[in-house]
Order: C-alpha cells, then structure tokens, then sequence
C-alpha cells in the first residue's frame, strides 16, 4: 500500500490513511482553485466521487477479498454514481455552476470572513467529513475476518431503501424545476414556486433525509465487523447530520426571503423527520 505520509497521523500505513492522506491534498487543491477561480463548489464537484475512491483503496488492499468490504464498496460506487449524474444534469460540472448558496454567504458575511470560512471549512473542513462519513469501511478493514451476519443484511436493506427513496425525491425536485422553467420561458403563470407534492409532503427535505439515512446505516457495518456500537467513526454521520441542519436553515432562509407563503409550508410540513412535527416552523 503506498503511503503518502502527507501528515503524521495515527492511521499511516493503513488504506484508509492513504484516504486521509489524499483527503488533505484534495482539500488544498480546491481551495488553492476556489481562491483563483472565485468559484466554491470545487467540493461540491468532488464530494459524490471521494467516498468511493477511499473505498475502492481499501478493498485493492484487501485484493477484494472481503465480502463485507466488497459489498460497502459497490453501494458507495452506487451512490456516488447516481449523486454524479444528478449532479451533472444540473450543470454543476459547468465553470461558473456554483451552488447558489456560497453568492448568499458571500453577500452575508463580506468578503474577508466568507474567506476565513472557505479557508476553514468550505475546502477543509467538507472534505474531513466526506473521509468521516466513510470511514466505517476502516472499521470493516479492522474485523475483515469476521463472517457476514445479520446486521450486514440489515445495513445493505435500509440503505438501499435509503437509495431508493432519494432518487425519488431527486427526480420529483428535478421534473418540478424543469416545469417552472418552462412556464417562466413560455410566459406562463407560476401559481407554485416551490414544490410541496409527492415525497415533499412528508419533510421538507427528503432527499436529505435519505442522504442522512444512507450513512447511518453504513456505520451498521463497522458494528457488523467489530461488534462495537460505539466507535470514531461514528462521528461522520454525526457531522453529517450537523452540516445538513446549517445547510437546510441557509436554504429555507433564501427560500423565505423569496416566498413569502413558503412559511406556511415551514409550519404545516417537518424539516426532515416525516410523520412528525419536529422542525416544523410557525
């Protein structure tokens, strides 16, 4: 296993190291191109491709012969997969396509502290919890000996509900934007600017949701591998779930500032538990 040895850390000579290693080149990459393109979704770009980088190296380590390490690689590659094409049909692969959400926090914070924000976090800081929420597959390195059971079974059924729900939401979020556009184009009234209909009836934020559901269910296979329920590597899908918090607030806010009625869907439908009323606003 080649070792970059980019930084002394704890896991050196081990395939996810190697990941941590490379995390960290990424993170100076994108944020040397953010600071000369003005641009802030080079993460973005990357951020649906790196789990299954990090986890492809940690299977070649193994010459896949893990059954339970083959297995998180092929839903990691899954979901990076169809994350990409969303990704891409939007444009976001385009120079210039950033996320609308960096021109707010630029507009919000000014130019000097939105910079320290891309110096600490935008860059770095997405970057460590992309190598976090993936890094049960260390896990699953460290108990490789130890036979598929159930919890495996259980983790590959929720995720891949998880998978299947979101890709639902994606392509109803999808087919709702192309609608508004072509009535904006053809000059015909908008009576909905946003959308509230199929899966967006039960939260706010299915995809999200799913998004969140996926990685928990992932950390089931490091517990699978080494019969620990509490371990590190748990703290991705808790970083996971912070970043989702702060992104749908910013969202939500824009959303506001620009629909006013969207309040009235803040306070009839939740945030991201569906069936509840947790995060619902008003």
């Amino acid at each position: 296993m080649i070792d970059i040895n980019f930084i002394p850390h704890p896991l050196q000579g081990m395939p996810y190291g190697l990941a941590l290693d490379l995390t960290v080149i990424l993170a100076i990459v994108c944020w040397i191109l953010s600071v000369v393109t003005r641009e802030y979704s080079w993460v973005d770009r990357i951020w649906p491709i790196c789990p299954g980088v990090y986890c492809l190296l940690v299977a070649l380590d193994t010459d896949f012969g893990s059954p339970r390490i083959n297995i998180m690689t092929i839903l990691v590659l899954a979901w990076g997969a169809r994350l990409t094409f969303n990704f891409a049909r939007k444009g976001g692969f385009l120079p210039g396509n950033e996320d609308y959400r960096w021109k707010v926090m630029r507009e919000r914070l000014g130019p000097v502290s939105f910079q320290l924000l891309n110096f600490a976090f935008i860059a770095p800081g997405q970057l460590l919890i992309v190598w976090l929420f993936s890094s049960p597959i260390h896990q699953a390195w460290s108990g490789q000996d130890q036979p598929l059971n159930l919890l495996d079974a259980l983790a590959v059924t929720l995720f891949a509900v998880f998978f299947i729900f979101e890709a639902v939401a994606d392509e109803q979020m999808w087919r709702f934007q192309q609608d508004k556009k072509r009535r904006i184009g053809a000059g015909e009234p908008v009576e909905q600017p946003f959308i509230t209909n199929g899966l967006f009836r039960y939260c706010r934020h299915p995809a999200y949701t799913c998004e969140m559901g996926m990685w928990y269910v992932f950390y089931l296979f490091a517990v699978a591998a080494t019969g620990q329920w509490v371990n590190w590597t748990g703290l991705g899908f808790i970083a996971l779930t912070l970043i989702f918090f702060g992104s749908t607030r910013l969202a939500e806010s824009i959303s506001l500032s620009r629909y006013p009625a969207y309040r009235d869907y803040q306070a009839s439908t939740p945030r991201l538990i569906p069936f509840s009323r947790i995060g619902c606003i008003g």
